[in-house]
């Protein structure tokens, strides 16, 4: 099968050139080309040597091939493809699953095993040391909202040392030596408090030596939307609403 017919159409087209523009520039006829591009004729040797030239293609690119419009275009095909610039905007962050948490708290400071870990990659830049946590707890959760097992949050490394950014810190994930905590931070003294409002969990006070991380929770990623809290104010607005309606009828 010859793509001849439909390469020098699509060449036209790409040119910008009529029939008989195109036919002229060959000592060809209209009819004689139209014949050609609807595959009702087969074009001379003469003919097909002087488009091939005349257009820089090879005979074997215009008889066997479809030419692509960047080929005509004389653009540079199958470049080979790298995604490095995509790359540059994504952080690489060490993530830690429930089943890894007594792993990290055992070589959190070893850069080798850091290394090791799988890696979320989110478009976050910046030079700060981050981590992500995938929660196992519902410390954090109300009913259907709140943070939910299995949801993630990444957060970023906090100084023990300066109690200032500390004091200001609302969510943070805290690794102590026995568990990684997920809770409201607030400074009491010399102690630091961390807190939940859920029913159930009671205030951990800790020192900060007892503190071997501090993570500043950052971005949370949640598995599922929070569902609307139910508005009794507007329940009862609307009752209220319905019953001046019954009002107008009694």
């Amino acid at each position: 099968m010859s793509f001849f017919g439909k390469n020098i159409r699509k060449i036209r087209n790409v040119k910008k050139l009529s029939q008989q523009a195109f036919a002229e520039l060959f000592d060809l006829k209209r009819a004689t080309l139209g014949a050609y591009e609807e595959e009702r004729s087969e074009p001379k040797l003469e003919t097909i040597i002087k488009i091939a030239n005349y257009f820089s293609i090879t005979i074997d690119d215009l008889l066997t091939k479809e030419l692509t419009i960047n080929k005509l275009l004389k653009f540079k095909e199958d470049l080979p493809y790298s995604n490095s610039f995509y790359e540059d905007l994504m952080s690489r962050i060490p993530c830690i699953f429930p089943q890894t948490e007594f792993e990290y708290i055992r070589n959190y400071h070893q850069e080798e095993f850091i290394n090791s870990l799988p890696c979320v990659k989110l478009p976050l830049q910046s030079t700060q040391k981050r981590r992500a946590f995938v929660i196992s707890t519902s410390e954090m959760a109300s009913k259907s909202n709140g943070i939910q097992p299995n949801d993630m949050v990444v957060g970023e490394w906090l100084d023990l040392e300066n109690s200032e950014n500390i004091s200001t810190t609302p969510l943070v994930m805290v690794i102590t030596e026995k568990r990684l905590i997920l809770r409201n931070l607030t400074l009491s003294g010399s102690k630091i408090v961390l807190s939940t409002q859920q029913p159930g969990y009671e205030d951990i006070l800790l020192k900060k030596e007892e503190i071997l991380e501090l993570w500043e929770i950052k971005q949370i990623f949640m598995n599922q939307l929070p569902q609307p809290e139910n508005d009794l104010k507007g329940k009862l607005s609307n009752l209220e609403e319905e019953i001046n309606k019954l009002k107008k009828y009694l």
